[in-house]
């Protein structure tokens, strides 16, 4: 591939609800663009951009991929993300990198949850964007209605640049809004110019007003202009569009139909027009050695610089670190500097990939999108810059994966071959997270949602030969006391020679503070038990804690005094007296009234006002208590609750289908409370049936 410089490069990422069309846009840039000779289907598991086993069985985007795509003398490098909710990190990682974005809609579907976060995201990295429509080829599809859902979200800076053509239901051309010209497809895939057709007059003219009126928004003299009844010259239009679409002040909406690749020329256009490349925007780091700010801003006169924003860990082709140089040129044989891991990186060939084909290049500049093989200790979010000019980028936030379930081999000797695969899934996947629950004896996988687990182990099955079976997650009761009891216990064993003899006498109480397992204390008087025995009492004790008498749950919050007991001169050992201990724990922790206690989570959910209600009702019944509500922007609410934890499995889902996924939430832990006696009973019968079974 050729070497191209700042200037002539753009960023762009697809965005918009799961089933939109990213991918089949991509196909349909690619082949117009010349890149393949015929146009692959999602349908058939034959598109560039989806080309993982999982997305060609599932039929959806999962990972990101990078397609550059070459349109006369400009590489668009196309960051195809997935739309689906469960995969929102791959997207955090490109919208990080992208300079610009187009959102996708249906015109079918019109505007989905999916394409509200789109927005959202773009707002959160400042992005110029564009709005594609999509699927004009159905005869369901409105791209007025569509338009005129973007004016009542997002105001007057949506400006419809084309308007299209129907005849007998089939999609045949679009009228030019800002010239106010026609154009239909010809038979053989061409162009040629046609008047528009009298229906299209009336919405021609709507658009016109609606295009002219973002223009107008754009400067005084032009409202000035606007409101004096002026026309603007077309080259004046064109002027303010170039500025106004870098600065995120107009949004175009363009359409077409990705299957029969209409529409797709000008969009490609426009995109080369409109967006921004990287030189005209800004990137700044820290100079580690100088604790400044370095304006990087893509200038490929300065020092080398670069951000790994996404790892690709594949057993067949090995791992590739997908970069943005942010500064300088990197030429192939680099020595790269990572500060985060205090190390040099020899970085050898230098890749475009294009899908999952990696395409060997003499040089990346400043601003391009590019790929690294094999690089030792870097990571995805680590920076990469030369030694005598150490830089730090900001990393990307990525979201945090809150759905777990406990994960089991089910080949016994597996265990370190699971281990090894979720390093290399999670070295590729910063939301995918595994968690050894030593406490509950289980291991935990998190993620977010279901449908990320179900894929992760598809993945571990199809790409590493290792089965995995999830299941429900044991919940982390712990147990205490509510009342006061003494007790003693004597150990006394003879077995010919010397015997075993521990006597004590304990008291158990509430010690009031839930952080600790245990606090231990003696006030023994006249030597009954001598002091060198004391350390064992208090071993006998730290092993009990760990799992209680009630449902053999670690134990928190009791406070445990020696007072007396007696010793054999002979017979006494350290041995006997922990044993002797830890039975009076027993023996004191059942008659000191035993209580399980819950987890008890701080749950904060974030939905669109009108789902409120709904939600508080579903938290009550989870026997959530909510504490408060915080209205925050973009008409939505943030619902404060405390809930136990054991309530919250399977929220995610059901968070989706009641909010149509437009609902989000985080927890914390925030203390233990006394469980219900039906759910105390039910998991001491649990145990008890565990014991028997064992």
């Amino acid at each position: 591939m050729n070497v191209y410089t700042t200037d002539k490069i753009r960023n762009v990422v697809l965005l918009g609800h799961g089933g939109c069309g990213k991918t089949s846009l991509t196909e349909a840039m690619a082949f117009l663009s010349g890149i393949t000779n015929r146009m692959g289907k999602v349908s058939d598991g034959n598109t560039i951009s989806d080309y993982d086993k999982e997305e060609t069985k599932r039929l959806f985007s999962i990972n990101t991929s990078v397609v550059p795509i070459i349109w006369e003398d400009t590489k668009i490098n196309i960051l195809d993300t997935p739309g689906y909710f469960d995969f929102a990190g791959e997207v955090e990682e490109a919208a990080a990198v992208a300079d610009a974005a187009i959102i996708v809609v249906s015109g079918k579907s019109g505007i989905e949850v999916g394409t509200k976060k789109a927005w959202e995201i773009c707002e959160k990295y400042k992005l110029p964007r564009m709005v594609f429509v999509t699927d004009m080829d159905i005869d369901e599809a409105s791209y007025r209605q569509v338009v005129e859902d973007l004016q009542d979200l997002y105001g007057k800076k949506i400006a419809p640049f084309h308007l299209p053509i129907r005849e007998n239901g089939t999609f045949v051309g679009y009228v030019n809004v800002l010239q106010q010209r026609a154009k239909r497809w010809t038979d053989k895939g061409g162009i040629e110019k046609s008047d528009v057709p009298d229906y299209s007059k009336e919405n021609l003219e709507v658009c016109r007003e609606a295009l002219m009126e973002a223009v107008a928004e754009t400067s005084e003299e032009f409202m000035d202009r606007y409101f004096g009844g002026e026309e603007f010259s077309e080259d004046e239009i064109r002027q303010a569009l170039r500025v106004n679409v870098a600065d995120g002040s107009i949004i175009p909406v363009l359409m077409g139909s990705n299957l029969m690749a209409r529409g797709i020329y000008t969009l490609l256009v426009d995109i080369v027009k409109y967006l921004p490349g990287p030189d005209k925007r800004s990137c700044a780091g820290i100079n580690a050695k100088t604790n400044e700010v370095y304006p990087a801003d893509y200038d490929f006169a300065k020092p080398k610089s670069a951000y790994v924003f996404k790892t690709i860990v594949d057993p067949f082709i090995g791992k590739y670190s997908l970069i943005k140089v942010n500064s300088g040129v990197l030429k192939t044989d680099d020595v790269l500097y990572n500060y985060h891991k205090s190390t040099e990186e020899k970085i050898g060939k230098l890749y475009v990939l294009r899908g999952n084909k990696a395409e060997e290049v003499k040089e990346l500049h400043a601003g391009d999108i590019g790929a690294l093989a094999k690089l030792t200790n870097t990571a995805t979010t680590d920076s990469l810059s030369s030694k005598t000019n150490p830089i730090v980028y900001i990393r990307t936030s990525m979201p945090v994966p809150y759905t777990h379930m406990r994960y089991q081999a089910k080949n016994k000797g597996d265990e370190d071959k699971i281990s090894q695969a979720l390093q290399k899934l999670t070295m590729e996947d910063l939301t995918l997270k595994s968690v050894n629950d030593s406490g509950n004896g289980q291991t935990l996988l998190y993620g977010m949602g279901e449908q990320h687990l179900d894929v992760v182990v598809s993945k571990l099955l199809n790409k590493y030969k290792i089965e995995v079976e999830l299941s429900k997650p044991k919940v982390a009761f712990r147990e205490t006391i509510r009342k006061k009891s003494d007790v003693e216990y004597k150990y006394k064993k003879q077995s010919g020679g010397h015997g075993q003899y521990g006597h004590v006498k304990m008291t158990f109480e509430p010690s009031g503070n839930l952080e600790e397992a245990y606090e231990f204390d003696q006030i023994v008087v006249g030597g009954a038990v001598p002091k060198n025995y004391f350390p064992a009492v208090e071993k006998g004790v730290q092993e009990a804690v760990l799992k209680g008498p009630l449902a053999a749950y670690p134990v928190v919050g009791v406070k445990a005094v020696l007072y007396d007991g007696s010793y054999h001169p002979v017979d006494s050992s350290e041995m006997a007296f922990k044993t002797a201990s830890r039975q009076a724990f027993k023996k004191g922790f059942l008659e000191a009234s035993p209580v399980l206690l819950e987890p008890i989570v701080s749950l904060k959910v974030v939905v669109p006002d009108s789902y409120t209600g709904d939600i508080m009702g579903d938290l009550n019944k989870r026997r959530g208590r909510v504490l408060g509500m915080n209205p925050i922007d973009g008409g939505k609410q943030e619902i404060i609750a405390d809930i136990p934890s054991m309530e919250l499995f399977g929220y995610n889902t059901d968070l989706r289908s009641m909010t149509g996924g437009a609902g989000d939430y985080s927890y914390e832990f925030a203390r233990y409370e006394q469980a219900p006696s039906d759910i105390q009973e039910k998991e001491i019968a649990a145990r008890a049936a565990n014991m028997d079974s064992e």
